[in-house]
């Protein structure tokens, strides 16, 4: 059995970086170091040229409760899962659709009805919606008392949030974002054999760059090819039986 330690050092690269600084923002506001209101997404001090808003937004997923666990527990489970399954030594893809999801998600939150000061519960919901339709047929137990089809976890989840209190937007707009993703990256193609989103080059060279990942080392930069998806794969999913 591995340390927490060796756990830590085996996630993936950008789901690590991502959940630490999720944990890290968290510590620092239940510490007194940071003030959420300076990095939350409010439209008329980033007119102010207070930017880093447009940004650091994402890594908020609010003060230390089971909410919060649940959300990390999510990006430490299918957004590993993704990274180490379907976008395997794909670092810049995986990369790509965060940063897809992210826009995604602030053009919707100008959208008065979707405005939230903080998008990251909206990202995670967006990463667990992508899970969700790569593995369309993994049975989940949700909380030990009903099993699903990994299809229909975001919606289970979304009904849950709104019975325990939560409110219904932050989840909505993440099945939104990512579907719109999961659309324009499996099921067009698919329909139409035209690839509508692909991963820019400069996506690619940031990540070789920076050396993240595997792919940084095994492609020195240049995009990889896209991973040819089938019908059968996209609707089908994979055979694995998971536990909440």
């Amino acid at each position: 059995m591995s340390s927490p330690g060796e756990y830590y050092n085996s996630l993936p690269p950008i789901t690590k970086a991502y959940g630490t600084i999720c944990l890290a923002a968290t510590t620092a506001y239940q510490l007194g170091l940071l003030n959420p209101a300076l990095i939350a997404l409010v439209f008329p001090e980033i007119w102010r040229f207070q930017v880093w808003r447009l940004v650091t937004n994402f890594f908020f997923l609010g003060k230390f409760s089971i909410n919060f666990g649940i959300r990390l527990l999510m990006i430490a489970r299918y957004g590993v899962q993704l990274e180490k399954g379907p976008y395997e030594r794909r670092t810049a893809d995986f990369l790509w659709m965060m940063i897809f999801g992210s826009l995604s998600l602030l053009v919707l939150s100008i959208i008065p009805p979707f405005r939230s000061y903080f998008l990251g519960v909206s990202l995670v919901f967006m990463l667990l919606y992508v899970w969700s339709r790569e593995f369309p047929t993994a049975q989940i137990s949700l909380y030990g008392l009903v099993t699903l089809k990994a299809f229909y976890l975001p919606w289970a989840m979304l009904c849950m949030d709104v019975i325990f209190g939560s409110p219904l937007m932050p989840d909505l707009l993440g099945i939104i974002a990512g579907h719109l993703y999961y659309f324009l990256t499996v099921l067009h193609p698919l329909a139409s054999g035209r690839q509508l989103l692909k991963t820019p080059n400069w996506v690619h060279k940031i990540v070789a760059r920076w050396r993240i990942g595997d792919q940084a080392f095994a492609n020195n930069g240049q995009p990889t090819q896209q991973r040819e998806r089938t019908a059968g794969v996209a609707f089908r999913g994979r055979s694995y039986r998971l536990s909440e």
